[in-house]
């Protein structure tokens, strides 16, 4: 019955979590966050249950209330990192910080987040190594693959020259990215031209950047620096 209890609660919290959203992972996080509700829900029902019928029976709880304070203070003290573990994870879950698939640098580990539970974070970064990081230490959560990307541009131009054919090729490159069927779905907006970075003795430096699915960054960005050379070549733009 008890259980049960605990459960027609969560059940009524994923009622109300699906009218807001359908998505798969965040259907995932809402199952992770229910289970620490039930779990808490659980604890408490036991608990006010449990006084009841005590009281009932005529037992008083007083005495028991005393130990159970007393050994509740000893355990808080010992198990100060695992509850910060817990309840950091809960609000991580709560305020969607990060999902699992998501590139993050967690705790200042970057990877690819394998899996998120109340009690740590699975990372595991490029060369393949695991990190498994406790939610108390988190103070900082950078998540790189949330919602969009920029993926960054840059060009340099030799000389002091004109610096407007070097825009036009750069924007035309951006426009024939877009057209194309293969890379074109993964860019969201046209190219930003920014125009001149920096100024130096070998030549002038160009940055622009364009909005892709987060993913696709450094995928977008070296498919328009190829296209880019042959851009400059057929506008007469000479590179240092």
């Amino acid at each position: 019955m008890l259980q049960a209890l605990a459960g027609r609660l969560v059940r009524l919290f994923r009622r109300y979590m699906e009218r807001r959203t359908g998505a798969p992972d965040d259907l995932r996080r809402i199952d992770t966050v229910g289970t620490a509700l039930r779990y808490f829900a659980t604890v408490l029902v036991v608990l006010v249950a449990g006084t009841l019928i005590l009281g009932e029976l005529g037992i008083s709880i007083a005495p028991i209330l005393a130990t159970a304070g007393v050994a509740g203070v000893a355990i808080g003290f010992g198990a100060q990192s695992l509850i910060k573990d817990y309840l950091s994870g809960f609000f991580m879950l709560l305020e969607d910080q990060i999902r699992e698939g998501d590139v993050a640098e967690v705790a200042g580990k970057t990877g690819e987040v394998e899996e998120v539970t109340l009690r740590y974070v699975r990372l595991r970064d490029a060369e393949g190594t695991v990190y498994f990081v406790p939610n108390g230490e988190i103070k900082l959560v950078v998540n790189r693959t949330r919602g969009f990307a920029y993926a960054i541009v840059d060009a340099a131009i030799a000389g002091h020259h004109d610096i407007e054919p070097a825009l036009a090729a750069m924007r035309a490159v951006g426009d024939e990215m877009r057209k194309d069927p293969k890379i074109g779905p993964s860019i969201l907006a046209d190219l930003e031209v920014w125009g001149v970075d920096r100024w130096e003795l070998w030549g002038i430096a160009l940055r622009g950047r364009i909005k892709v699915l987060p993913r696709e960054k450094d995928t977008v960005r070296r498919e328009f620096l190829k296209r880019l050379i042959g851009a400059f070549e057929s506008h007469g733009v000479k590179t240092p």
